[in-house]
């Protein structure tokens, strides 16, 4: 009888935790020195799909402890953002404190390889409510790595075709 009641208490105890853990990864022709840039500007995020605005001053460089608040293009309620790690120029890990029962955590990678600057972008879910908040925020984590490697990518080709602009002359120019 005694064993009967500790199995069904230790039962009871119990919770049903789920993880998901997805990496992306992309080449670009950027050098890491532009790729870092863009991932540490935390006050710009109009390259992002899933985020509106943030609550960061320009210019401010993340650092470990460092929390600020974000607006969500799908609700206006903040979401609360937790810097966790940051090594210059390699690694910038953020944890994302939006619901209880949720832990997400992030982690942009930058690295230079022979083909080119590799991005690599992970998302780890953990809680009971992780595979509820993947089927929602599934798309848009998909277009993550691809949107920040085609800003830095887009704002690249606009420096270099500001340079490159060839001289207009009119009729009697010479």
């Amino acid at each position: 009888m005694q064993g009967w009641l500790s199995r069904f208490i230790h039962r009871k105890r119990r919770r049903i935790c789920a993880s998901l853990v997805r990496t992306y990864r992309e080449i670009s022709s950027a050098s890491v020195d532009e790729l870092w840039q863009k991932v540490v500007d935390i006050a710009d995020v109009s390259w992002h799909p899933l985020l509106k605005s943030t609550n960061v001053p320009y210019g401010l460089v993340p650092k470990p402890g460092l929390i600020y608040e974000a607006v969500t293009r799908l609700s206006p309620i903040p979401i609360r953002i937790f810097v966790e790690r940051v090594n210059p120029r390699e690694l910038l890990s953020i944890r994302v404190l939006a619901l209880p029962g949720i832990e997400e955590r992030i982690t942009y990678k930058v690295e230079s390889t022979v083909c080119g600057t590799c991005l690599s972008y992970s998302v780890t879910l953990r809680g009971w409510l992780s595979p509820l908040i993947w089927s929602f925020s599934r798309p848009y984590a998909d277009r993550v790595a691809r949107a920040l490697v085609e800003a830095v990518e887009g704002t690249a080709l606009k420096a270099v075709s500001r340079k490159r602009k060839p001289r207009q002359f009119g009729c009697f120019d010479f």
